[in-house]
């Protein structure tokens, strides 16, 4: 019996259904890639009104606070001296489970920061991790149907979750991350954050910098075991919600410090691997962190609903000095977070107090849509350019070009000397100690052996023994174990 072919959903043949299209194999993606959009824009309307990722969220408000000169690297204004502060809303989540689920759940979390800027709101959304489990965003709705509950069973299934990884080898990295110790935070204030993407700085002569943002917890990495996580899950589920709220009520107030890792756009081409690539880490020893600001946590929100639930952050917001990179994965999410939002809450989400900027002003030519109030004032135009004072534009781009080359079509990334799937993910099994290896190995094994199929398991093994051999041992002979009992 022949294979049925993937088709788009007016039936036509889908030729690649791994790589979106883009401008040359590094460049960034097309908006001609009617099979990217359509996933991608039929995937964020699959639930109504609740996010269909990170729909359980807790966030409070602060302020981050410049404490090293970074001009030399971009012209962001809110960058742009020693001392300056500037107002910020922070939100966290888990990833996969629905706004019932509980908090204290092996799970990526996420950490989107909105910061209130005089040019506008910059919206930097990461995660507690600085790897995820996939490199381009057409494999992302998959993923996640992969990791939500199975429209059969109504439950998250061993079969689905581990046979998606099998067939994405980029995952392992991830998968070592999240089944490590790091895997179930002790709560959001004891986690670091990561913008995870590589991002583009631009400073005042033009120069373009690849940059990677991590924020340093200052109340220490804290996390739980697997049996922790399970008990306390039973006992709170809103753990995590209730520690923030509490310890900002008291006066406590969570901070984590911000460096940034720096490479110049010129090295981006010879490193030994894409630094575009969202699987893996650029080491510290090639681009040492380099220290910027603090950000620390002060107000909680006074209603959850209208300002952790209707909070919408997007990658795209972006404010002068500050840019996207080639990152594939940056570059989906340009699209689907703000698309998200527009269907979850409404065109005018960007109107809602928690989402308007608070340091300027807004203006536009957008006008009406559901819960409209963006009239702009007495006979305003709605259009550009026009003869009566309205708003015009800079000229100016936010950002550095990228050079673009090649041909359009779909693309695997383009090969650097060291890419692979699993030397990173070995590299992090051979820091762990024993101890921590242990855990690793049983976290992995207690899932994979519930799997049914044989062939799943021996595909997942077969990416952990290409990481590292002893890895791959130790699962291996720990799955076995636990299918034999």
């Amino acid at each position: 019996m022949s294979q049925r072919v993937l088709t788009t959903e007016s039936g036509a043949p889908v030729a690649d259904n791994q790589n979106s299209a883009s401008a040359g194999a590094g460049g960034p993606l097309l908006l001609q890639d009617q099979h990217l959009l359509e996933k991608l824009a039929r995937f964020n309307r699959e639930r109504v009104p609740e996010r269909v990722v990170h729909a359980r969220g807790s966030g409070a408000y602060g302020y981050f606070e410049v404490t090293d000169d970074v001009t030399g690297f971009t012209y962001a204004d809110f960058l742009s001296s020693v001392g300056r502060r500037t107002e910020v809303f922070l939100r966290f989540s888990t990833v996969a489970d629905s706004l019932g689920g509980a908090d204290a759940v092996r799970d990526p979390r996420g950490f989107a920061v909105k910061f209130y800027t005089e040019e506008g709101n910059y919206d930097l959304v990461g995660n507690n991790t600085p790897v995820f489990f996939i490199k381009d965003p057409l494999k992302f709705p998959d993923f996640i149907h992969s990791q939500k509950r199975d429209p059969f069973t109504g439950r998250q299934e061993p079969d689905n979750v581990w046979d998606f990884w099998a067939h994405s080898p980029e995952a392992t990295h991830q998968i070592t991350w999240l089944m490590g110790d790091r895997g179930i935070p002790a709560s959001y204030r004891h986690m670091n954050g990561y913008g995870s993407h590589t991002y583009q700085w631009t400073n005042a002569e033009g120069e373009a910098f690849f940059v990677k943002y991590h924020f340093k917890t200052n109340q220490g990495v804290r996390s739980l075991s697997a049996e922790q996580g399970a008990e306390l899950a039973g006992k709170d589920p809103n753990s995590h919600q209730t520690d923030l709220l509490q310890a900002i009520e008291r006066g406590v107030h969570p901070s984590w410090t911000l460096y940034v890792q720096i490479m110049p756009a010129a090295e981006a081409a010879d490193y030994r691997f894409n630094p575009f690539d969202l699987t893996k880490v650029w080491p510290h020893r090639d681009h040492p962190l380099r220290r910027v600001g603090r950000l620390v946590l002060d107000r909680n929100p006074d209603n959850v609903f209208a300002e952790v639930e209707q909070a919408a952050f997007s990658p795209n917001n972006f404010v002068p000095g500050i840019g996207p990179s080639p990152d594939k994965m940056l570059q989906g999410r340009l699209f689907a977070y703000a698309d998200a939002q527009r269907y979850r809450l409404g065109v005018n989400h960007t109107l809602l107090a928690v989402n308007a900027p608070k340091a300027t002003t807004a203006r536009n030519y957008g006008r009406d849509g559901l819960m409209a109030s963006n009239s702009q004032g007495r006979a305003a135009k709605n259009y550009e350019p026009n003869s009566y004072d309205g708003p015009v534009e800079t000229g100016r781009p936010l950002s550095a070009p990228l050079a673009l080359h090649g041909w359009t079509g779909t693309h695997e990334a383009p090969q650097h000397t060291k890419d692979d799937d699993f030397f990173q993910a070995g590299e992090l099994y051979r820091l762990m100690s024993e101890d921590e290896k242990s855990r690793l190995v049983a976290n992995i094994a207690g899932g994979l052996s519930q799997v049914s199929r044989d062939d799943v398991i021996e595909k997942n093994l077969a990416h952990f023994h290409a990481a590292d051999p002893e890895y791959g041992k130790r699962v291996e002979e720990a799955v076995r174990a636990l299918r034999e009992d």
